[in-house]
């Protein structure tokens, strides 16, 4: 298999994990009362807090594993088998039986802890791959956006049918997941140097790695805010339906696919440093601006203009790992990154639903914004003792 074609077949492994996972966001309070939650907010936010956290402790095993073996696509393959039960049972199991909402909560942590497996070391795949980092960054990107954007509006449609069509439409689409992983050529690199404290170490010899870390973190806390906090904020106070609160989080997720690739290949011309700090405190200040939007209108205009500066400094920031780890720690490192983003989407699960119940919607849109404009302040000393190294632009074969 040719490098391009490797390409195409993991941007489409991420591409179907994302899409299967976007899926519950549009109706996620209807989904958790038809699980046994007995409050909406507290319910979606414990139920993505569950798989978010699984992430968190699963993304490193999976990594350490994958450059101790020097294999990728078996453990991917693994994880999407494993993660197509994980939501069948979800769907299938409450519907004949009485399911603690507790129990339904210990299901999404197994889900979730082989659904990062296959979505992570698919992005690793593609760390492997010659090209041009940012090049293979550009396309994990836009099939991460590409993902999200169909997931939200193709999910709301779901739940007009049913509040679990969702999870089944999922389980069906990590089968897939695992099929197509099964066809690619694993790129891992020979010598295997995973093991358990392999992060640690990975960090403590390139302590570089934080700086995207940091941005990583960030970037997926307003991914979890708009996950949780967004999808309420627009059921609530603009009464939308699943089914149009998923076509407006599409307004965000379409452009954010759509300009990954070539603001990927962008960063490859100009360096990483513009798109992501420049790209960070642009964005922090477009989602304050969703908070303040008086009407729908105005509302989609500014999640249209968070989807595209999105799209700007996501590639760039996973690039950056790629640029800074070794080729024999690019599944730790991507590991590493992958952990400490599901934490930020973890954290803007729960800080947002937090800051939201306890002073309303508009102070949680200020939090997680500002928290993005003053990480890329902080990060602007880092990046000038940084010293990138040189752009890899290698050409395809």
């Amino acid at each position: 298999m040719t490098i391009r074609s490797a390409r195409i077949a993991l941007a489409a492994v991420v591409f179907a994990v994302l899409l299967a996972q976007v899926l519950l966001y549009p109706g996620i309070d209807t989904l958790v009362t038809a699980l046994g939650a007995d409050t909406t907010l507290d319910g979606s936010m414990w139920f993505l807090a569950a798989e978010f956290g699984s992430f968190v402790l699963f993304a490193g095993i999976w990594g350490v594993a994958s450059d101790a073996t020097g294999r990728r696509v078996p453990f991917i393959v693994a994880g999407a088998f494993a993660g197509a039960v994980g939501y069948a049972l979800l769907a299938g199991l409450p519907q004949v039986t009485d399911l603690p909402f507790l129990a339904v909560l210990g299901l999404r942590v197994l889900q979730g802890a082989a659904t990062i497996g296959a979505f992570s070391l698919s992005v690793t795949m593609l760390m492997d791959l010659e090209g041009g980092h940012g090049r293979n960054m550009g396309a994990a990107g836009i099939a991460i956006g590409g993902g999200t954007a169909l997931g939200a509006p193709v999910g709301g449609q779901l739940y007009e049918i049913s509040p679990f069509a969702p999870l089944f439409v999922a389980s069906v689409l990590l089968v897939v997941v695992g099929l197509l992983a099964a066809r690619v050529t694993d790129r891992a690199p020979d010598e295997q140097r995973g093991r358990i404290g392999a992060i640690r170490e990975t960090i403590r010899e390139t302590p570089a790695i934080l700086v995207p870390c940091a941005f990583g973190f960030v970037d997926r806390l307003t991914a979890g805010f708009f996950a949780l906090v967004g999808t309420l904020y627009f059921r609530e106070v603009f009464g939308l339906s699943p089914g149009r609160t998923g076509l407006l989080l599409a307004l965000f997720f379409a452009p954010f696919a759509l300009f990954q690739y070539p603001f990927g290949v962008l960063s490859d011309r100009i360096g990483r440093t513009i798109p992501v700090l420049a790209g960070s405190t642009l964005y922090g200040i477009a989602v304050i601006g969703v908070g303040l939007a008086p009407t729908v209108a105005l509302a989609g205009a500014g999640m249209v203009a968070v989807g595209v500066i999105g799209a700007l400094m996501a590639p760039a920031t996973m690039a950056l790992v790629t640029d800074l780890a070794a080729d024999d720690r690019r599944g730790v490192a991507m590991a590493a990154f992958n952990a400490v983003g599901s934490l930020g989407f973890l954290a803007g699960v729960l800080v947002g639903g937090t800051v939201a119940d306890e002073y309303g919607y508009f102070s949680a849109f200020l939090t997680v914004g500002g928290l993005e404009v003053a990480v890329a302040a902080l990060a602007v000393p880092a990046f000038i003792r940084l010293g990138l190294p040189a752009v890899d632009a290698r050409p395809e074969s």
